[in-house]
C-alpha cells in the first residue's frame, strides 16, 4: 500500500474514532505525525531492501555456480564474433585491417597522418593503412606481418575482433595461433596480375591458408578479391570472374560448402572502396552486392554453449598488476571471483578482473577474446598453450591419442609410417610428436576401415594412428570440443597433414 492510500486510510480511522467529533487541529496534526513516520519507515524499508538486493547480486556474482546472474560492468547487447584475416603475402590483409579500424573511428586522422609521413620516409606509401596493424618495426621495415595484429571494431549489430595473420610461409605456425581464435575467415587474394597466381599455385599461401582455415574450425569465409582498382585491373570482371572460378573448386575440394560458407565481393583495400559503403556504379558498373561490413554482419554466429565446463586455451601472457593471461573462451563461462585451475600444471587460481577488448567486465561467455587477471600462480608456471579450466569438470591432459588424419602432402621421399617425426600444431599448443602406430586405413569412399593392415600411407590418404608427445598437452576429443579436437602437422615449413581426436589414451 502506497503512502496516499495509507493517509486516505488513516483519516477515516480518526473520523469514525469511538463515534464521536474529532478537533480538526488534533486530527491534522496526528495526521501530519503519521505521514512524517510512514515516510521515515517507508524510505528505511527502501534502503534496507536496496541493501539486500546489493548483497545478493555481490554474493551470486562471486559464485561458482551455474546459476549466477549476468551482470556486467559494461553491458554489450551486441553480439560478438572473431574474423581472421589469411592469404597470401602481399595480397593487402594488414592493409584491409588498418582501413576497417579507420573508417570505424578506431583511428583518427592525426595517426594516419603521422603513419603516412613515416611510410612516405621508408618511400613505401601503400604501406601507411598496413601501419596499424603492424605495430613493431622489424614488420615496419620488412613490410611483412609476423605476430597476429589484432585490432576491435562495431557495427550496428555487431562486435568484431579482427586478427591479422601473417601470410608469409615462414610464419605459418603464427598464422595458425590467429586462424585458431577466429569463428570467420577473410581470404584476402590480389588481382594485380601474377600475384594471384603466385599466391594459388602449389606451394602458395593461398592455398595452405585456407586448408588450415577450414582444419582450424573457421567455417565461414569471405573471399574478398583486393587491389581491384590496380592499374591492370581497373574493377574487371573478367579477372574478377577468372579468379572467382579458379577459387570455388578448390575450396570445395578444401571442405567448404561454397553455396552456403563462402562469399566473394571485391574491394580496394588501399582506397577502401566497398568496405564501409557499397560500390557506386560509376566505378563498378557489373556489381550490385554488398560491401565488406554488411558482409561481415550478415554472417551467422556458431553455435556455442555458456553452460558447458570452462575452457580457456592461454595463448600469451604478462605482468600487470598480477598475472594476466589472454585467449578465447572455447567453452563456458567466466566470472569475477571465479575459482579455476590451470591445466596441465593443476594450478589452483581465482579470476581478479576480467577484459573483453578494452572493457572491464564481470564474467564473458563463449567466443570472447579476453584477458584475465588471476592471482594465485606465478609467471614461470604458465605456457602457452596451457588451458584455464573449471575444477569441477576440468580439461584432460595427456602425452597419448588416436586420431584420424588426412594426409596433405608429404616432404619429397618421406615415408608415412610408424616413427614418423612432426610438429604438432592444436588450438596454442605446438609439441613435436612421433606416429607410433598406424591403426588402419580408411577408405575415402566409404569412410570405412580398410581391412588390409597397412605399414605406411601416401599422400591424400585417411588413416587412423596413435600419437605420441614428449610432454602433457591439453585436448579434447573433437566429438566432445570440436575447437580442442583439431590439429595440424607441419614438417620443415610445410603442413603435411591436418586430422582430429578421436579418443585420448594417457591422462594424468
Amino acid at each position: 500500500m502506497d503512502i496516499e492510500e495509507d493517509i486516505r486510510s488513516l483519516q477515516l480511522d480518526s473520523a469514525e474514532e469511538d463515534n464521536g467529533v474529532v478537533n480538526p487541529e488534533d486530527a491534522k496534526a496526528e495526521e501530519v505525525e503519521e505521514v512524517d513516520k510512514m515516510e521515515e519507515d517507508s524510505k528505511e524499508d527502501v534502503h534496507k531492501e536496496a541493501v539486500q538486493v546489493e548483497h545478493k547480486v555481490k554474493d551470486k556474482e562471486i559464485s561458482a555456480s551455474d546459476n549466477k546472474p549476468v551482470v556486467e560492468k559494461e553491458v554489450c547487447k551486441k553480439r560478438h564474433l572473431n574474423v581472421v584475416f589469411i592469404g597470401h603475402v602481399d595480397a593487402g590483409k594488414s592493409t584491409i585491417g588498418g582501413q576497417i579500424l579507420f573508417l570505424s573511428g578506431q583511428v583518427d586522422d592525426r595517426t594516419i597522418q603521422k603513419y603516412e609521413k613515416e611510410a612516405k620516409d621508408k618511400s613505401r606509401e601503400s604501406w601507411c593503412m598496413a601501419y596499424i596493424m603492424d605495430t613493431n618495426e622489424e614488420e615496419r621495415v620488412k613490410g611483412k606481418t609476423v605476430e597476429v595484429g589484432r585490432g576491435h571494431f562495431e557495427t550496428e549489430t555487431t562486435r568484431f575482433t579482427i586478427l591479422d595473420a601473417p601470410g608469409h610461409k615462414s610464419y605459418v605456425p603464427n598464422m595458425i595461433s590467429g586462424a585458431s581464435q577466429a569463428d570467420v575467415g577473410v581470404l584476402v587474394i590480389s588481382a594485380r596480375e601474377g600475384e594471384f597466381e603466385t599466391g594459388y599455385e602449389r606451394g602458395g599461401q593461398t592455398r595452405e591458408h585456407v586448408q588450415l582455415a577450414k582444419t582450424l574450425g573457421v567455417s565461414k569465409l569471405l573471399v574478398v578479391v583486393n587491389k581491384m582498382d590496380e592499374p591492370t585491373v581497373n574493377w574487371s570482371k573478367q579477372r574478377y570472374d577468372e579468379i572467382e572460378s579458379k577459387m570455388v573448386p578448390f575450396l570445395r575440394a578444401s571442405g567448404y560448402n561454397v553455396k552456403k560458407d563462402v562469399q566473394f565481393l571485391p574491394i580496394s583495400g588501399l582506397m577502401g572502396t566497398n568496405m564501409k559503403r557499397r560500390l557506386d556504379k560509376s566505378i563498378c558498373p557489373w556489381w550490385d552486392g554488398p560491401c565488406l561490413f554488411e558482409a561481415l554482419d550478415a554472417t551467422d554466429i556458431p553455435e556455442r554453449d555458456p553452460k558447458g565446463p570452462f575452457r580457456m586455451p592461454i595463448i600469451d601472457k604478462f605482468r600487470e598488476k598480477g598475472i594476466v593471461v589472454m585467449g578465447k573462451v572455447e567453452s563456458g563461462t567466466v566470472y569475477e571471483g571465479d575459482s579455476l585451475l590451470i591445466m596441465p600444471n593443476k594450478a589452483h587460481v581465482k579470476v581478479i578482473d576480467i577484459y573483453c577488448d578494452e572493457d572491464e567486465v564481470r564474467y564473458a561467455g563463449p567466443g570472447e577474446n579476453v584477458r584475465v587477471r588471476l592471482t594465485g600462480v606465478e609467471e614461470e608456471g604458465i605456457l602457452s598453450g596451457f588451458v584455464l579450466s573449471s575444477i569441477a569438470k576440468p580439461i584432460n591432459a595427456v602425452s597419448e591419442f588416436v586420431a584420424q588424419l588426412q594426409i596433405l602432402e608429404l616432404l619429397d621421399n618421406a615415408i608415412f609410417t610408424a616413427g614418423y617425426k612432426a610438429v604438432l600444431h592444436i588450438h596454442a599448443v605446438v609439441e613435436e610428436c612421433e606416429i607410433v602406430e598406424l591403426i588402419h586405413q580408411i577408405d575415402p569412399k566409404t569412410k570405412k576401415p580398410m581391412k588390409k593392415k597397412v605399414l605406411f600411407v601416401k599422400n591424400s590418404a585417411v588413416v587412423l594412428c596413435r600419437i605420441q608427445v614428449n610432454n602433457l598437452i591439453c585436448i579434447e576429443t573433437f566429438s566432445d570440443f570440436p575447437q580442442l579436437g583439431r590439429f595440424t602437422l607441419r614438417t620443415e615449413g610445410k603442413t603435411v597433414a591436418v586430422g582430429k581426436v578421436t579418443n585420448l589414451l594417457s591422462s594424468n
